[in-house]
């Protein structure tokens, strides 16, 4: 666990050590089939694996990097990728949607493991199982980094968590927990998954009244707490910001006065969560026929 930590010579290393990953995914599917997901060997496993998944897209080895991403490639690097303060374009969006999935194998090794569906379960069914909250930062931690990119293979990965294997709702339940390191991931993954155009509507119908009952009133006093509610407006930016139905549901569960007050903090210590805030009451503005309902 110590090693996997140790920077990208130490993960490559790992990652091309053979059994090595199939043994961590082996032992993890025992725990959950005996029901020890609490158990620390597990934890530790876990750990492991999320670390080995950190800059997976970027580091992945030429010959896995040449079939998946050759498509990827010949998109040309001039069209500029959606920031927070962009709006999206219809090239934008042609690209995303229009981004071939890579083949899984039925049988995946070594480092395959990292980005399977296999494993995403897995992840999935330990944010549900267990009460270790080490061991649902790292799962949704893992998550969390195999959905950070923008290839194919992360847009994959966050298909296979929202439509294929139904994982909203245990992500949903990690908003609502008193550890804070393990909201704040819960709500950076979330964050990621909210890019994909296609899983928007999705999202928002399962989690976007969640998202606002863990706004805070004003702007947090500690940082974790203020990363997590500028993460929480930034997701909420992306799921309202070309759905003009999902910004009446933000409106509907009386996220309006929250992100308003968030946004009024002229704190320069504070201001991550107050910039987001204003960033997603700017793009609500743009529904021009919500303007009288935001007015009552």
């Amino acid at each position: 666990r110590n090693m996997s930590s140790a920077g990208p010579e130490g993960r490559k290393k790992m990652r091309e050590c053979e059994g090595l990953i199939d043994s961590l995914v082996y032992y993890i599917q025992g725990a959950i089939a005996d029901h020890e997901p609490n158990d620390k060997a597990t934890e530790n496993c876990v750990c492991i694996l999320h670390n080995l998944s950190y800059q997976l897209e970027i580091e992945l080895p030429e010959s896995y990097a040449q079939s998946i991403y050759m498509q990827r490639r010949n998109i040309s690097n001039n069209d500029k990728t959606p920031g927070c303060f962009g709006t999206r374009s219809r090239k934008v969006k042609e690209k995303q949607q229009d981004t071939p999935l890579p083949e899984e194998k039925s049988n995946p090794k070594g480092v395959e493991s990292l980005w399977h569906s296999t494993l995403i379960r897995i992840y999935l069914s330990l944010i549900a199982k267990s009460t270790r909250n080490y061991t649902q930062e790292a799962s949704l931690g893992a998550l969390q980094n195999l959905t950070a990119g923008t290839g194919p293979m992360p847009f994959a990965v966050a298909q296979t968590v929202v439509q294929k294997a139904n994982g909203l709702p245990g992500i949903r339940a990690m908003l609502h927990v008193s550890h804070p390191a393990v909201k704040k991931t819960a709500v950076s993954l979330l964050r990621n998954l909210s890019r994909n155009i296609s899983l928007q509507n999705d999202i928002a119908r399962e989690v976007l009244p969640d998202l606002v009952s863990v706004l805070p009133e004003c702007v947090p006093g500690c940082d974790v707490a203020c990363e997590t509610t500028a993460s929480i407006c930034y997701t909420l930016f992306n799921l309202t910001q070309s759905s003009s139905h999902n910004a009446r549901l933000l409106l509907g569960a009386h996220g309006l006065p929250k992100v308003i007050a968030i946004s009024m903090n002229d704190s320069n210590m504070f201001s991550k969560a107050s910039r987001a805030a204003s960033v997603l009451l700017y793009s609500l503005w743009s529904h021009t026929d919500l303007h009288s309902a935001y007015k009552k």
